[in-house]
């Protein structure tokens, strides 16, 4: 188990890492006029676009969503650690945001484990974590496509006795403004204040 874990925990490092450095090779991280804790995006990643189902087992797109700040998260429902620890964290970023922005903000979090993670899974899980969160999965190649999309990847390791196992996934959350450009990249690293601020800085930029 422990061996489990920590590869998991590797993997996932290691995808993150990839995706940054994938950006950095592109050229700079576009321009940081403003003052910006998380990874300026702007103009080298595509707009927020996809088809896939959410919790209610309803097919949606990236327009469905559209007209507020979306934070995108890859993970998977049974993830130990990293995905409810992120998503523990941005349900108290928004939480901590002024009342009348709190609705403003959406998070998006896409589920790579279709096998096991039905719409009915998802939604209990996401449900757990606060009302401004969206659980949306789809089949393996539509979820293969969708992380390419944004320069990340996602594997499967191999099935234990009782067939459990590990997904790795990159940790980075992507923020797209209200129209669905991409804007900034968040690593895991940066805290709720940092994060709270960069949602607040977009909201009102786009407000």
């Amino acid at each position: 188990m422990r061996t489990r874990f920590w590869r998991q925990r590797t993997n996932i490092i290691s995808a993150t890492l990839t995706l940054i450095a994938s950006l950095l090779l592109t050229g700079c991280f576009g321009n940081d006029e403003e003052d910006w804790n998380g990874k300026n995006i702007s103009g080298l990643m595509p707009e927020l676009e996809f088809d896939l189902i959410n919790s209610q087992g309803k097919s949606v797109s990236g327009d469905d969503y559209s007209g507020r700040v979306r934070m995108l998260f890859f993970g998977f429902t049974s993830c130990p650690d990293v995905c409810p620890t992120a998503l523990q964290k941005l349900n108290q970023v928004t939480s901590g945001l002024d009342p009348e922005l709190q609705d403003e903000v959406l998070t998006l979090f896409v589920s790579v484990d279709p096998k096991r993670d039905t719409p009915e899974r998802l939604a209990k899980y996401v449900d757990f974590f606060g009302d401004n969160i969206v659980g949306l999965t789809g089949k393996e190649p539509q979820l293969r496509e969708l992380a390419k999309r944004y320069r990340t990847t996602f594997g499967y390791d191999e099935p234990d006795a009782d067939g459990n196992y590990a997904v790795s996934h990159s940790s980075a959350i992507y923020v797209f403004d209200r129209e669905g450009n991409p804007r900034l990249l968040m690593r895991p690293d940066l805290s709720g204040e940092e994060i709270r601020h960069d949602l607040a800085a977009l909201i009102q930029e786009d407000a």
